[in-house]
C-alpha cells in the first residue's frame, strides 16, 4: 500500500509481520490430545458402566438424597447469611464486648472442622441428657430429652448453619470495610442514623464484595453437604452409599453422584454471574479492577479441606 507524505513523495506503509507462538500452538495440541486421549478412555472403559450410570440417575432414592441435599444448602446458607450479618455488625461494633464475643464465635467456629461439628451436635446428648425451659436454679417448666430433640436433620442444620455463619461474617465484614469512611460520614452529615447508613448506603454498595465470595461459599457448602452422610442422613451422598452397599456398584453410584454435583453447581455459578453483573451495574472499570483483587484474597476466609 502507499502513501503520501506531508511533502507529497510517495512511500510505503509498514509491514507487520504477526507475532508466532510456537510454544502456545504446542500446548494448545498437548491439551487437545490429554482431552481426547481421557475422553476416549472414558467412553470405552465398561467399568465405567455407564448403563447402569443412567439407570440410577433419576432412582427415588437417589431423586430423594438430592432434594435433602438442596434442602440443606438452601437453609445452611439463610441461616449462615442471618448469622454472617449479625456478626459481621457486631465484628465493626464499637462496643469492645460485641467485638470480643464475635471474635470468639468466629475464632471457634472457622477454628474446627465442619464434620467435627457435625458430630458435636448429633451427640448432644451424651452432655446434656435433658435440655429444660425455665429460670435457672428453679423448677423448669418444660423438659424434653436431647436425642429426641436433636435429629440427625437437626444436628446437620445447626453444624452446617453455624459453621457457615462464621464464614459469612468475614465476607460481610471485609464488604462493610471496603465502603470509605467517607460514605459513613455523608451519610451522617444529612441526618442518616447508622441503621439507615448501614441499610441504604453501606450495604449496596458492599454487596459487589460480598457476592462473589459468597457464591463460592454457597458451592461449597453444596459439597459439604456431603460431610452429614456421617450422621446418617439421607442426602445425595448417602442415598448412594445405601445403594451401593447392597449392590456393590460403588463407581456407577459415585459417577451419578458426580453428575448431580456438576449440574447443581452449574446452576449456582450460572445463578452467581447473573447477581454479579446486577450488582456490578455502573461501576468503572478501575472500581472492578479493585474489587476483584480485593476478592482475590477470600481465599483465606474459604474453607479448606472441607472439614477433613
Amino acid at each position: 500500500m502507499t502513501l503520501t507524505t506531508a511533502e507529497g513523495a510517495p512511500t510505503t506503509a509498514p509491514h507487520f509481520v504477526p507475532r508466532r507462538h510456537p510454544w502456545r500452538i504446542a500446548g494448545i495440541v498437548a491439551v487437545l490430545l490429554v482431552a481426547l486421549f481421557a475422553a476416549v478412555t472414558v467412553i470405552t472403559n465398561e467399568r465405567f458402566a455407564w448403563p447402569t450410570v443412567v439407570s440410577y440417575l433419576f432412582d427415588p432414592k437417589v431423586l430423594s438424597g438430592l432434594w435433602m441435599t438442596i434442602f440443606l444448602t438452601f437453609i445452611a446458607m439463610v441461616i449462615g447469611l442471618l448469622l454472617g450479618v449479625v456478626i459481621a455488625v457486631m465484628r465493626v461494633s464499637e462496643s469492645r464486648t460485641l467485638r470480643w464475643s464475635s471474635g470468639l464465635y468466629v475464632w471457634f467456629f472457622r477454628g474446627t472442622p465442619v464434620l467435627v461439628q457435625l458430630v458435636f451436635w448429633y451427640n448432644l446428648g451424651y452432655l446434656f441428657p435433658e435440655l429444660s425451659l425455665g429460670i435457672p436454679f428453679l423448677e423448669p417448666w418444660v423438659s424434653v430429652t436431647t436425642n429426641d430433640v436433636v435429629t440427625p436433620l437437626l444436628a446437620a442444620i445447626l453444624g452446617l448453619g453455624l459453621n457457615e455463619g462464621a464464614y459469612l461474617a468475614e465476607i460481610i465484614r471485609a464488604g462493610i470495610l471496603s465502603v470509605s469512611v467517607g460514605q459513613r460520614e455523608a451519610a451522617t452529615s444529612i441526618g442518616m442514623t447508622r441503621a439507615q447508613s448501614f441499610r441504604r448506603i453501606i450495604l449496596p454498595q458492599a454487596m459487589r464484595v460480598i457476592i462473589p465470595p459468597t457464591g463460592n461459599e454457597t458451592i461449597g457448602m453444596l459439597k459439604s453437604t456431603s460431610l452429614v452422610s456421617v450422621i446418617a442422613l439421607s442426602d445425595l451422598m448417602y442415598s448412594a452409599q445405601s445403594i451401593y452397599s447392597r449392590t456393590f456398584e460403588v463407581i456407577p453410584l459415585l459417577l451419578t453422584v458426580s453428575i448431580w454435583y456438576l449440574v447443581l453447581t452449574s446452576v449456582l455459578s450460572f445463578g452467581q454471574s447473573k447477581i454479579e453483573a446486577h450488582y456490578g451495574r455502573g461501576a468503572t472499570a478501575s472500581e472492578v479492577g479493585n474489587i476483584a483483587a480485593r476478592n482475590e484474597l477470600f481465599p483465606l476466609f474459604r474453607r479448606t479441606g472441607k472439614g477433613a
